[in-house]
């Protein structure tokens, strides 16, 4: 390769990269424009607090029957295709829950949402993995970083159009435009790969390799901590310890903007120890946050300790989607398997908490969360990466 070729692939990859981040950024804005309307679909669609409950499974339920499609997808339209359709159809159903009336209705709407949601995100997670490989250094732990400032921004400019009192369906059309032109646009400059043209074609529903399972638990047990933290700190602050309302609902916001600013920072730690020692690490930190809340019996410790669990879990997943797509020969069956799984953590975590917390009380159901923390640091063996190839990436061809 000439020098001229070596700087117009490096220019690529770097275009790719800024790319992807976009793309992740748009994901996100879409879940958190979402999340800031969901009072307004409880009033519209007059659900008890039971009723929402059910209808917000329904996105996770979606995602996990849809996620093993996404490889058959990516065979058939090539990676840049695949996810350029599955990003416009993931902003556009942003529409659909406003539009629904009633529990059935918004259930419906909310299945179809999570679907194309779920074939997104794995589409996007594995373009993101074979950037990551090509460029040779951590991406992926900023990729969410980038996903998360899209969902806080989707959700600042949602609480503004709550304010100023705009229906929800004229918000989320306007927020659907905007961003599945931007979405567009992102997807201009990703890395175009596809099967090479011999490839057997993958199945439409087929379990992921023993190896991606394994990985998908240590998924599991980031994102069960993940999700206690962000549905129950604030009730466990109030009702546990006692502390004022503002308090409470700060510790929400500190654990969603600790793992956002670990995830920006987090691939330079990565590049610097390595996959398994920052897994480790975390999964101490996350434990000694735990133990924080769990044992230290004051708002203030609690606040620390649920800040620790948020730093300690950050990077995780991101890790994890990187493993699940180097432990095979199909990445995008291996991400789906691996995604299922968190994505079941996401939907059983809250539920779990509040049954153990219904049968015994909130701080056993933190010694819980203490002690999968810890299956970070005897699981993180298995985020290895292995040892680089030499040659063109088993994930696709690359087309100019």
């Amino acid at each position: 390769m000439t020098v001229g070729e070596s700087r117009t692939a490096a220019h690529g990859l770097r275009r790719a990269h800024r790319a992807v981040a976009a793309v992740f950024g748009v994901h996100g804005a879409v879940t958190g424009s979402f999340a800031a309307r969901i009072p307004w679909l409880q009033e519209h669609s007059s659900l008890s607090p039971g009723q929402l409950g059910l209808a917000l499974a329904f996105p996770a339920v979606g995602a996990a029957m849809a996620m093993p499609l996404a490889g058959r997808v990516n065979h058939r339209l090539g990676a840049r295709r695949a996810l350029r359709l599955l990003l416009a159809l993931w902003t556009a159903s942003l529409v659909l829950p406003g539009l629904a009336s009633g529990l059935v209705g918004l259930c419906t709407a909310l299945f179809v949402y999570g679907a194309v949601s779920g074939l997104s995100d794995v589409a996007m997670n594995a373009l993101g993995v074979e950037t990551e490989n090509r460029l040779g250094r951590s991406i992926m732990s900023g990729l969410h970083g980038r996903w998360s400032v899209g969902a806080l921004a989707g959700s600042a400019a949602g609480a503004l159009a709550a304010h100023v009192e705009m229906d929800a369906p004229i918000h989320h059309a306007l927020a659907a435009t905007l961003l599945t032109a931007a979405g567009l646009i992102a997807c201009r400059g990703l890395l175009d790969l596809r099967s090479a043209p011999d490839a057997e074609p993958p199945p439409r529903f087929a379990a992921p390799p023993r190896a991606a399972l394994l990985i998908g638990l240590v998924g599991f047990c980031a994102v069960f901590a993940e999700g206690a933290g962000l549905d129950w700190s604030a009730v466990y602050l109030g009702s546990v310890l006692h502390a004022s309302p503002g308090l409470a609902a700060a510790s929400t916001t500190a654990f969603a903007l600790t793992m956002a600013v670990a995830r920006l920072l987090g691939d330079r730690v990565v590049d610097r120890f390595g996959p398994v020692p920052t897994v480790r690490a975390g999964g101490v930190l996350a434990a000694l946050g735990g133990v924080l809340v769990v044992w230290g019996g004051q708002p203030a410790t609690a606040l620390t300790g649920f800040a620790l669990i948020g730093l300690g879990v950050a990077v995780v997943v991101p890790l994890v989607f990187a493993a699940a797509a180097r432990s095979g020969p199909a990445p995008a069956q291996a991400l789906a398997g691996v995604a299922t799984i968190t994505y079941a953590s996401g939907l059983i975590a809250p539920s779990a908490i509040g049954a153990v917390a219904d049968a015994s009380s909130l701080v056993v159901s933190f010694t819980l969360v203490t002690g999968l923390t810890l299956g970070l640091v005897a699981g993180a063996a298995m985020l290895r990466r292995p040892e680089p190839k030499s040659g063109p990436s088993e994930a696709g061809v690359l087309r100019p």
